[in-house]
């Protein structure tokens, strides 16, 4: 039989402005599993060392800094939170000095295996299951989840997506630099523009939230349904040895 205290992964990767953190924390709630936003903890990363006296343009003091500061991120996909040594940053991180930053700090490759190692120890210990959502989850921070998928949309509906997420306060050629010359900037560490091998994809582009919840809960109770079956049959096998 399935191990029933093993962790059932949900890996989404996408690039900006596709739905990632809006559908997985909808199939996180709908399933009663945790939620874990792995650009929540990049953009806490560069909100420390915007905050510091740390060169950002220097690998190796911002990877230091990064390892030597406490970095908590909450796994309630109803209310996330983000701290930094004890500081509350869940607000601060989506501010668009973070946006036009983060991806100095998130294309440090020390940067990333310090914060990946975190990202798996958080899968590693939630229970009953996780959704994951990021950029590189599918084929690097969780490469054996259960179900992963890769969530798409054209280019027009991500920016016009960020536009609205973000509001009238941000200019146009901002959120469109924050959506396509982030993605460009994150490809040469991460890739989330195509779908590894097991990897399924969905495209949001003309499906509401709902439908696009709707599709991946039911990748979920396909797998999981297949895993119960192929425990059974296996206890059927060992009865007749």
């Amino acid at each position: 039989m399935p191990d029933t205290d093993e962790c059932f992964v949900v890996a989404v990767d996408g690039p900006s402005g596709s739905g990632k953190s809006s559908t997985s924390r909808g199939v996180a709630q709908r399933k009663g599993y945790a939620y874990l936003d792995t650009g929540a903890m990049y953009r806490a990363a560069t909100w420390l060392v915007l905050d510091s006296a740390v060169d950002s343009s220097d690998p190796a003091a911002v990877a230091a800094l990064v390892a030597r500061t406490e970095l908590r991120v909450g796994t309630d996909p109803a209310a996330p939170t983000v701290s930094v040594a004890g500081t509350d940053v869940t607000a601060a991180i989506r501010e668009p000095r973070i946006s036009a930053a983060v991806s100095t700090v998130a294309t440090n490759l020390e940067v990333r295996r310090l914060l990946i190692d975190q990202q798996r120890q958080i899968i590693a210990a939630a229970r009953p299951g996780i959704v994951v959502e990021g950029r590189d989850i599918t084929t690097v921070v969780a490469p054996d989840a259960q179900v992963r998928v890769l969530l798409v949309a054209d280019p027009q509906a991500r920016v016009a997506r960020r536009k609205n997420e973000l509001g009238e306060t941000v200019a146009d050629h901002e959120v469109h630099d924050q959506v396509i010359r982030r993605d460009r900037d994150d490809s040469t560490v991460a890739e989330f523009h195509d779908a590894a091998p097991g990897v399924r994809v969905v495209d949001s582009t003309e499906l509401s939230l709902d439908e696009v919840v709707d599709q991946i809960v039911g990748l979920i109770d396909d797998q999981a349904d297949r895993s119960v079956s192929a425990g059974r049959a296996a206890g059927v096998g060992q009865s007749r040895t």
